[in-house]
């Protein structure tokens, strides 16, 4: 069956920088457009960031332009997060999955920006 499993998240001051992975088994990784999504407590799953099948193309939620980049490498079924100039309201945990959340969620992993 489908399977993600995210790493990479931790404790990190504001300002700072932190890199995400998101392993993905049981699907035809390359066949997917792929998105990072997080979940603040108390609030919604959103939309950050979403990759092309060959990441040719990428874009982002407006909160995080310029600041985060995405990126994939399907030879490993990995899709990736890079996190800079973090800032406290990027708490959350973030998650990954196709694009529009079609396939079964992974746990996440918890990122918390706080000095």
């Amino acid at each position: 069956q489908v399977q993600f499993v995210e790493s990479g998240g931790g404790l990190v001051e504001p300002g700072g920088s932190l890199g995400l992975s998101c392993a993905a088994s049981g699907v035809t990784f390359g066949y997917y457009v792929m998105s990072w999504y997080r979940q603040a407590p108390g609030k919604e799953r959103v939309r950050v960031a979403t990759i092309s099948t060959t990441a040719g193309t990428a874009n982002y939620a407006d909160s995080v332009k310029g600041r985060f980049t995405i990126s994939r490498d399907n030879t490993k079924n990995t899709v990736y997060l890079q996190m800079s100039s973090l800032k406290p309201e990027d708490t959350a945990v973030y998650y990954c999955n196709a694009h529009g959340g079609t396939l079964t969620w992974g746990q996440g992993t918890q990122v918390t920006v706080s000095s």
